[in-house]
């Protein structure tokens, strides 16, 4: 009898312990140093989460790589929750960019680098900004009379909400020693799109095409139209590995359920996002657009090259 209720005042003991103080159903005053709990329970489960390493891969056992671009649209229904105004992944990206948590890397191609994508160049917090092609202010300061006694530009506020496109890099490796074959990505990158009309002042036939395409990176002269087309461009490209120590304590917003408890490492390590090839790696390192100019015809030509990253996964089995 002494074991039973010494069992039932321990398992008592362990509850009320268990039990977080200051919870929603509280029936006791809230000190006024202590905010309420703005739910049921605190979310600390994401903020101590740690980042699952990838499975080890030798040289030796790589039977099968194939890099892969690709690019999705955070308007489109299946992403919108890395447009959450909750958690925007942009914002996620920039905070940590700006806090100097995560490296950027200068997109622009050279010769050690042609295509821009291989981390090669690091740009310093304060050259993000410039990045996105915010517009400057001219701001006057006045004296106590109101005479302008000096002026200074300043750079516009960056709207997370222009950014709406992302690029990845990946690989896709079959590792023959666990006989899996799997993509792991690379890189990430935000995608800029030139307002043309802004640049050139609404009439970009009084501007000479070749000269507008060579000033202003991601703009393309259209043969058969007098116009200039605004082709959207790397922001700054971040090392996908090193992001994930950011990405798996971000929770995102899901439209369903709030308790998901998925981060932004979850989504991207699962796929949880709707996307299309832009470019697979090739001996003259073209672009799908380099070689097909209806744009129905690339999207044909990307499920093309996704069906045969299936078909060697499916063509390695026997049934």
């Amino acid at each position: 009898m002494k074991v039973y209720g010494f069992l039932v005042s321990m398992c008592v003991g362990l509850i009320a312990h268990a039990q977080q103080g200051n919870l929603s159903n509280s029936t006791t005053p809230i000190a006024a140093e202590e905010p309420p709990v703005d739910g049921y329970y605190v979310k600390s489960d994401i903020l101590d989460r740690e980042v699952v390493p990838y499975s080890t891969i030798r040289p030796t056992d790589v039977a099968y790589v194939k890099r892969i671009w690709r690019e999705f649209d955070v308007r489109e229904k299946m992403n919108s929750l890395y447009a959450s105004p909750k958690s925007r992944l942009i914002d996620v990206i920039m905070e940590a960019v700006m806090a100097g948590e995560l490296t950027a890397y200068d997109p622009t191609p050279t010769q050690d680098d042609p295509t821009g994508d291989s981390f090669k160049t690091r740009l310093a917090p304060d050259q993000v900004m410039g990045r996105f092609g915010a517009d400057s202010t001219l701001v006057e300061e006045y004296d106590a009379d109101g005479n302008v006694i000096a002026s200074h530009f300043e750079a516009s506020a960056f709207n997370p909400d222009d950014v709406v496109r992302f690029r990845i890099k990946e690989d896709w490796i079959f590792d023959k020693q666990r006989a899996v074959f799997e993509p792991r990505i690379i890189g990430i990158a935000p995608l800029v799109t030139p307002k043309v009309d802004e640049i050139t002042g609404g009439s970009p036939s009084g501007f000479d095409g070749e000269e507008l395409v060579d000033d202003i990176p991601g703009l393309t002269e259209d043969e058969n139209a007098p116009s200039v087309a605004a082709d959207a461009y790397p922001a700054f490209w971040i090392y996908f590995p090193e992001a994930r120590h950011i990405l798996v304590n971000k929770e995102v917003a899901s439209r369903h359920n709030d308790a998901t408890g998925l981060s932004y490492d979850d989504v991207f390590i699962k796929r949880l996002f709707a996307s299309y090839i832009i470019k697979q790696s090739n001996p003259e390192d073209v672009r799908i657009r380099d070689y097909i100019d209806n744009g129905i015809d690339r999207l044909y030509e990307a499920q093309r090259i996704k069906k045969e990253l299936v078909d060697f996964e499916q063509d390695l089995w026997s049934y």
